[in-house]
């Protein structure tokens, strides 16, 4: 792991932090398909660009789930059609069989994402499949994907607790871990589902996890229900991690938890990155354009912290 000079943070124990994090935004996708407005094609394209001009380089742009299941994301192929091509950014999708896969792949994806959960009530409520079924489906669509030249990503869920089933042990989702290992996965996004993770609860699973995936290997996926998203996110930081999942202004969170605030907002963790000298080759500023358009787009205040903060500000400043 490259680690950041002590010259320039300033404290042997910041200076153990990682010089670069890459930021997976996934706002396009996890947090639209939880809204009640459905956007256009149009201005899902809006958003994506705006995102792409701040400097946001891994982006999750939709799902090729069907549409019945999803209505907010059905016009996946044509969001793909549309987008800008530029050096460096990569667009992903959630892939969640073969079929979808086929889709995927005739639209142009480039990477495809693949997602099950720790535990077995919400597999069945999430995909109405057990974890064994989920399990090899996820096998099936990750070895034909990487035989038509695709990355793999795998979201697991429900790692830090189930709205169903409560508590989720460390040992649960290590013995998931290890079957995960044959997928031939170039990452594994870790999700706090509900959003009731520890900074002491994740320190825990990294350890566990990482004989199993290697940090390099690592994405964490934050929901900031009860408020502790960006506090995990400074423990696997200081564990090595250097790929977070979030998403612009707070959108989306699960549906299975009320009152649930979101995910971890794509600009509280670029602040937060900013402030501890750490690169993301994100701008701040356009990253609040794009925030402000999403909130604008869906017609609804949102979550994210510095969002707001800074939009006030700007308030201000135009009311002069």
């Amino acid at each position: 792991m490259a680690q950041a000079s002590t010259a320039g943070h300033g404290s042997p124990v910041l200076a153990t932090l990682p010089r670069e994090v890459q930021l997976y935004e996934v706002g396009p996708r996890d947090g639209l398909q939880n809204e009640l407005r459905t956007l256009s094609t149009e201005d899902k394209v809006r958003l994506i660009e705006a995102l792409v001009d701040a400097g946001v380089r891994r982006i999750e742009v939709s799902s090729f789930v069907s549409p019945r299941w999803v209505p907010q994301l059905a016009d996946a192929e044509k969001v793909l059609e549309l987008l800008p091509r530029r050096a460096g950014v990569v667009y992903s999708a959630l892939v969640p069989n073969l079929k979808g896969l086929e889709r995927a792949r005739a639209a142009g994806l480039q990477e495809a994402a693949v997602f099950l959960s720790v535990t077995e009530a919400h597999s069945r409520k999430n995909i109405n499949k057990t974890v064994d079924e989920a399990v090899a489906t996820a096998h099936e669509v990750s070895d034909a994907a990487r035989a038509a030249g695709m990355r793999v990503r795998c979201y697991l869920s429900t790692v830090w607790g189930c709205p169903y089933e409560g508590k989720v042990s460390t040992a649960q989702v290590v013995a998931l871990c290890t079957r995960l290992e044959r997928l031939g996965l170039y990452q594994l996004s870790l999700g706090d589902t509900i959003g009731v993770g520890t900074p002491g609860q994740t320190a825990e699973l990294l350890e566990a996890i990482f004989p199993i995936f290697p940090r390099e290997k690592i994405a964490l996926h934050f929901h900031d229900t009860r408020g502790t998203a960006l506090a995990n996110a400074l423990v696997g930081l200081s564990m090595g991690v250097t790929t977070f999942d979030a998403s612009v202004g707070g959108l989306g969170g699960c549906p299975y938890a009320p009152g649930a605030a979101g995910n971890l907002a794509s600009e509280d963790l670029v602040y937060m990155l900013d402030g501890l000298g750490i690169s993301t080759g994100v701008s701040l500023q356009k990253l609040v354009h794009a925030g402000e358009l999403a909130q604008t787009l869906v017609g609804r205040k949102l979550s994210g912290k510095y969002l707001q903060a800074a939009l006030g500000e700007l308030e201000r400043i135009r009311a002069r």
